[in-house]
């Protein structure tokens, strides 16, 4: 063999070597690299099945704890509509107890008839102070009234409008005098307080325009009149032409005493019967919206009404009103400290279109010192059969009255009034 040929067979010697060195260099890897790698794959398998696993249990258990927290809200709200129920039952069945017929009655001896009275004036003393009534001394300004208190006294309104005479509890107050002592016009609270007294029994010594007609005119101070007349009577109402007054003739006496409104300042017992007949005209007192409309500013019902409805959840409030008599600032920063939505607004049309109550005012001229401020806000909010249409089907209107011309009489037929 040659010396070419030798170079040759080692030359095809060196090709086929580099051929296997791959093969040989992958069969040499490390066992132990290759079973780590193994075991990083096992374990990364592993990891990922624990984090399905526990994302299903996560999923299923807050699943679990959504629907247990669903069942303890039924619960709970089944358990409160049972109490609230029961104790409306037991209210209610208290008072239909001791409706006992007349003629019956007129059939049982005097003894008998003496006792049914007695237990009917406990029975009803006791429902109708069932809450924060009973601390109560005087009615001063709606901000005494909490919701228990309220809607305590909303259902014995409810009881009490069933009384008919010669039920025991017409006599309620026989052998009590009631004082009207009125600074200002009034046809119907006046009559409505007078009324209320003598139907439960009650005696009345009444003085209309007192400021006129009574010792005041000679220059009686206030706390001197309330002092002469709470030896005459053993609960006073009063109306007062100035703001603040109720709380002075309160404080200077010490008999109860009843605001029926101290001029442009607070009507509290205005405000629970305007609460009182939202309850019964929309069904509710949560959830609702309300446009105040006029003379918000000397209206001492709006205000109180305002005060009173601070006590109930989700409540707008819209006023509407001319800019001289807007609603003041004393309210709205109430409303605000109470997180309750409200807006002032100039178009009766479109607020109409949004609330479930209309609670309409007059302009009251006798508030005004100059007659250009009254003229600039007089018949520029007016509840007409445009206002009417624009009203949803379900909403009302209500006005405290007097009425001037703020509702035009061509709408008191209307269904949704209140009235």
């Amino acid at each position: 063999m040659s010396q070419n040929d030798d170079v040759r067979v080692s030359l095809h010697r060196s090709h086929r070597v580099l051929e296997r060195l791959p093969l040989r260099r992958a069969r040499v890897l490390p066992r132990a690299l290759r079973a780590d790698d193994a075991a990083a794959q096992s374990s990364h398998r592993r990891l990922e099945r624990q984090s399905r696993a526990r994302g299903r249990f996560i999923k299923q258990r807050a699943h679990q704890v959504s629907l247990q927290h669903r069942r303890l809200r039924r619960a709970r709200s089944h358990a409160l509509h049972r109490v609230r129920h029961v104790e409306e039952l037991l209210h209610h069945r208290s008072i239909e107890l001791l409706r006992l017929d007349a003629r019956f009655q007129r059939r049982q001896p005097a003894r008998v008839r003496r006792i049914a009275r007695r237990v009917a004036r406990d029975a009803t003393r006791d429902a109708t102070y069932a809450s924060g009534l009973a601390t109560l001394e005087s009615c001063v300004e709606a901000e005494q009234f909490d919701r228990a208190m309220m809607e305590e006294l909303f259902d014995v309104a409810d009881a009490m409008e069933r009384v008919r005479p010669g039920a025991p509890e017409s006599t309620m107050l026989q052998g009590y005098l009631m004082s009207t002592l009125f600074y200002e016009p009034s046809t119907r609270t006046r009559l409505s307080f007078e009324a209320a007294m003598g139907r439960l029994g009650g005696g009345i010594v009444s003085t209309e325009s007192a400021g006129e007609y009574s010792s005041a005119a000679k220059g009686e101070t206030l706390e001197d009149t309330m002092r002469t007349v709470e030896g005459y009577a053993d609960i006073v109402v009063l109306r007062h032409f100035t703001a603040g007054s109720a709380r002075r003739a309160a404080n200077a006496i010490g008999k109860p005493l009843i605001n029926a409104g101290d001029g442009p300042g607070q009507h509290p017992t205005q405000a629970l019967l305007d609460v009182y007949t939202i309850r019964k005209e929309i069904g509710r007192l949560d959830d609702f919206k309300i446009a105040l409309v006029g003379d918000l500013a000397n209206g001492r019902t709006v205000r109180s009404l305002a005060s009173a409805l601070t006590q109930f959840n989700n409540v707008k409030f819209y006023f509407v009103a001319p800019d001289v008599v807007k609603m003041k600032d004393d309210i709205k920063d109430l409303l605000t400290s109470k997180g309750i939505e409200w807006e002032e607004a100039t178009d009766l049309a479109a607020v109409a279109a949004d609330v479930d109550v209309l609670y309409q005012t007059r302009i009251q001229k006798e508030r005004f010192a100059n007659p250009e401020d009254y003229a600039k806000a007089s018949g520029k909010y007016i509840v007409d059969r445009t206002i009417m249409d624009a009203l949803p089907k379900s909403s009302v209107v209500m006005h405290p009255l007097p009425r001037v011309d703020e509702i035009v009489v061509d709408v008191d037929d209307d269904f949704v009034d209140a009235r």
